[in-house]
C-alpha cells in the first residue's frame, strides 16, 4: 500500500465520545457532508473529486480529483490490523465507520476495494434512527412478518436497495412490541438497536467474534428467540440459517435477487444440482415469505424515496409449485394471493402512481411488465397466466 499511510496514520487526533474512543481522520470531512447534504452514499474514486448520491443521482463535490496518493492517506487509516490484512489478501474488506458531528456519533458503512490496480471505497451512511413502517411507506403485511414465531423470512434486492433498513424497521418493531431474545450476526453492525420489551445482542464479525461460521455455532447456545444473520452470499450461510429456523428460530436475512419468484432459483445455484430437491423441501416447510425490494425517486420532497416491493408468502399454493419445481408460475400465484396480503412490483407501482408518490416515467423505466401496468392505470383487470 506505501509507506504514506502508517505515518499519516500517527497524526491523527482522537475524541472521546462517552466509553469510546472515535479517531477524526481527515476523511471525516466528507462523511459529515453526507449527513449535511443528506447523502446516502460516498464513493471515492482515483482521478475524480468524492461523489455523493443525493435523492438516487450522482453528484460530484466541488474539490479537485483525488490523486493515488490521497487515496491512500485517506482510506488506509480507516481500517484496523484485521481489516488490512482481510483488504490485501482478498481486494476488498467492509466495516463499520463512527463520526463524531454536532455532538453525536454517525454510523457509515464501508467497502474498500482494488480497482484497476487503485484504492476505491464506497460508504453508505446508517441513519441514526430506525424509521417505522409507515414512515418507510411499506406495505401494511410487513407487521404480519414479525409475528411468526419460527421460520425464515429473506429480503431480496440490488444493493441499495433498501434491505437493511427495512429489516431493522422489522426487528425494531418486535423490539417494542414483543419479549423476545433478537440476536443479530453482522458483518458490520449496522444500526444500532435501543432495546425496549426485547433483549437485544448485536455481534460483529471481526471485533466480537472471528467468523460467521463460529457466531452461528455460538447462537445456538445463546437461547435466541429471533436471528438477523445478515446477507446469505454462500451455500455454508444459507445452509447454517435455515437449519436455525428448522430448529425453532424465526430468522431473518437478505439475499441479492431481482424479484421474490427468482429467489429461489437464487438460493438453488447455491447448491449442486443433486441437492435442489433437498433445497426446494427445505423452503417449502420453512420459508415464511420473501420480500424483494427496489427504490424510487418521488415527485414530492418527502419522502425523497419510496420501495417498490413484491411480497411472495409462502402458502400452500406457493409451496406446492415451489415443490414441484414450477416456479415459472409463482407470479400468478401472487395475484391470486392478494387479499392474503402478497403483491406484485406492479401493484406496489400502481399504489404509488395513483397516490402522487412517483411519476409514470420512473414507473414504467423499472416496471417489470410496462403493458400490464399501464392496463392496470386504465382500470382494466389483469389477471395473467393461470397455475393449473
Amino acid at each position: 500500500m506505501g509507506g504514506g499511510a502508517p505515518a499519516a496514520a500517527a497524526k491523527f487526533s482522537t475524541i472521546r465520545l462517552g466509553a469510546g474512543v472515535i479517531k477524526d481522520f481527515p476523511i471525516n470531512k466528507l462523511f459529515r457532508a453526507m449527513v449535511d447534504l443528506n447523502s446516502s452514499d460516498l464513493h471515492l474514486q482515483v482521478g475524480k473529486p468524492a461523489i455523493l448520491r443525493i435523492k438516487g443521482a450522482l453528484k460530484p463535490l466541488d474539490m479537485p480529483p483525488i490523486t493515488e496518493e490521497q487515496m491512500k492517506e485517506l482510506c488506509w487509516p480507516l481500517m484496523d490490523e484485521r481489516n488490512q490484512e482481510i483488504f490485501m489478501s482478498t481486494g476488498g474488506a467492509d466495516y463499520a465507520h463512527v463520526v463524531e458531528y454536532k455532538g453525536e456519533p454517525w454510523r457509515f458503512r464501508v467497502n474498500m476495494f482494488i480497482q484497476t490496480g487503485k484504492v476505491g471505497m464506497v460508504s453508505r451512511k446508517i441513519e441514526r434512527s430506525i424509521p417505522n413502517f409507515e414512515g418507510l411507506y411499506l406495505p401494511p403485511i410487513m407487521e404480519d412478518l414479525c409475528r411468526y414465531d419460527q421460520g425464515m423470512v429473506l429480503l431480496a434486492g440490488v444493493t441499495g436497495s433498501g434491505k437493511s433498513t427495512t429489516i431493522a424497521s422489522m426487528l425494531d418493531w418486535i423490539n417494542h412490541n414483543f419479549g423476545k431474545h433478537i440476536l443479530t450476526i453482522e458483518d458490520p453492525v449496522e444500526f444500532v438497536y435501543t432495546a425496549d420489551k426485547s433483549l437485544i445482542n448485536q455481534r460483529e464479525i471481526g471485533p466480537d467474534v472471528c467468523d460467521f461460521h463460529t457466531a452461528m455455532k455460538h447462537a445456538v447456545r445463546q437461547d435466541p428467540d429471533i436471528m438477523l444473520v445478515g446477507e446469505l452470499r454462500d451455500r455454508d450461510t444459507f445452509e447454517t440459517a435455515i437449519h436455525a429456523a428448522e430448529t425453532g428460530h424465526l430468522v431473518y436475512g437478505t439475499i441479492h435477487a431481482s424479484s421474490a419468484p427468482s429467489t429461489i432459483g437464487r438460493i438453488l445455484d447455491l447448491f449442486p444440482q443433486s441437492m435442489h430437491s433437498a433445497i426446494r423441501s427445505s423452503m417449502g416447510f420453512n420459508m415464511k415469505a420473501i420480500v424483494a425490494q427496489k427504490l424510487l425517486p418521488t415527485i414530492r420532497d418527502k419522502p425523497k424515496r419510496v420501495p417498490i416491493c413484491e411480497v411472495m408468502l409462502f402458502n400452500g399454493t406457493v409451496r406446492k409449485l415451489i415443490l414441484e419445481e414450477q416456479d415459472e408460475k409463482l407470479p400468478a400465484a401472487m395475484r391470486i394471493g392478494k387479499a392474503d396480503g402478497m403483491q406484485l412490483f406492479n401493484d406496489s407501482l400502481y399504489h404509488f402512481i395513483t397516490q402522487e408518490y412517483v411519476s409514470r416515467a420512473e414507473a414504467f423505466e423499472i416496471s417489470p411488465n410496462v403493458e400490464e401496468l399501464k392496463m392496470m392505470l386504465k382500470g382494466i383487470d389483469v389477471k395473467g397466466p393461470g397455475i393449473l
